[in-house]
């Protein structure tokens, strides 16, 4: 499998695949923010010193008081890709509901012990059926939402028969009313939160699992003694507590994907779902869409499992835009 079909993102690859695309090229692969957080100049201490607990307290704080929870429910990661990994060697359910299409890093996690995995558009149905509940809230790539009071319901179901609800919320700084973090901590519960995508600073890997105390120990021995950066310490640090910054950028954001329906539908492109990052469309051969676009030097997400669907992220300058749509109805 080539790595663009994997995750996105492999802009090295895709100029190999096509040399004669011209240049720049345009990434939206990715459901990443491209107007990253600014404020990204670092103290020589955070590069020249090992990463002191007053960094990690700080940028702990400063997560938990953005999400709504008490700091001691926070680990912090370098990004969510890693925790994703290493919940299979920490809990150990038999059989498993993800949630159906959703990123497939979670069912690859569970495939590589053993697990049981059932894909379903439902899977918050299979509450008593299972040990484990996965899904991303909002989802990747559709955009979908659950009502908060299921999730709740089903959260207490798992966790009374000792089950987990697992939610990885890496767009959920899009959203966050739609959040669960606040109760970060509860029995049956792990949240998954990831700092590159919202605030499109994707290279500084910081994350965070919100989980009760046996998993959050478990896992912090798996990390080690520095598992995060003191960069990007310093930079999430600063960027969880700059509220303005992220209610600019969320209103930025909704419009600009609003502009961008506007400029799919010209193009005779069926949205059908995508969050504030990017768009889900559907379309009648999505592979051949993909490689029309790569010779124009536009880089979009299609899927191995789907011939149909492709996902665009949001271009960062109007000539982006411009080109996106002049290759689109070539």
């Amino acid at each position: 499998m080539t790595r663009d079909l994997t995750h996105g993102g492999a802009i090295d690859q895709m100029r190999m695949a096509y040399p004669n695309a011209p240049e720049p090229w345009i990434d939206l692969s990715t459901g990443i923010n491209p107007w990253p957080y600014p404020r990204t100049d670092l103290s020589p201490a955070s590069l020249a010193h090992l990463p002191t607990t007053a960094m990690y307290e700080a940028c702990r704080e400063a997560m938990a008081s953005a999400l709504g929870v008490a700091p001691g429910m926070l680990l912090l990661s370098p990004g969510s890709e890693l925790l994703i990994r290493l919940l299979p060697d920490i809990i150990h359910p038999r059989r498993i509901a993800i949630l159906s299409p959703t990123y497939g890093d979670h069912a690859m996690a569970w495939e590589r012990v053993g697990a049981e995995i059932i894909h379903t558009p439902d899977p918050l149905s299979y509450s008593d059926r299972v040990d484990a509940i996965v899904l991303c809230h909002p989802n990747n790539p559709d955009g979908r939402l659950f009502d908060l009071d299921s999730l709740e319901a089903t959260r207490q179901k798992l966790a009374a028969s000792g089950g987990w609800l697992i939610i990885d919320e890496a767009y959920a700084d899009l959203v966050p009313t739609q959040s669960l973090a606040s109760k970060g901590g509860a029995d049956g519960l792990i949240i998954l939160r990831s700092f590159g995508k919202f605030f499109g600073l994707a290279g500084v890997r910081l994350g965070a699992i919100l989980a009760p105390a046996p998993i959050r120990k478990a896992m912090r021995k798996r990390l080690g003694v520095w598992p995060v950066s003191g960069s990007a310490l310093e930079i999430g640090a600063r960027a969880y507590a700059d509220a303005d910054w992220q209610v600019r950028t969320r209103k930025r954001l909704h419009a600009a994907a609003t502009e961008l329906d506007v400029a799919l539908k010209a193009a005779g492109l069926s949205l059908t779902g995508g969050t504030d990052l990017f768009r889900l469309v559907e379309t009648e051969d999505a592979h051949a869409v993909f490689h029309r676009l790569a010779t124009t030097g536009v880089y979009v997400r299609r899927f191995e499992g789907s011939s149909t669907h492709l996902r665009i992220g949001l271009p960062a300058t109007s000539e982006a835009q411009a080109r996106l749509l002049n290759a689109l109805t070539l």
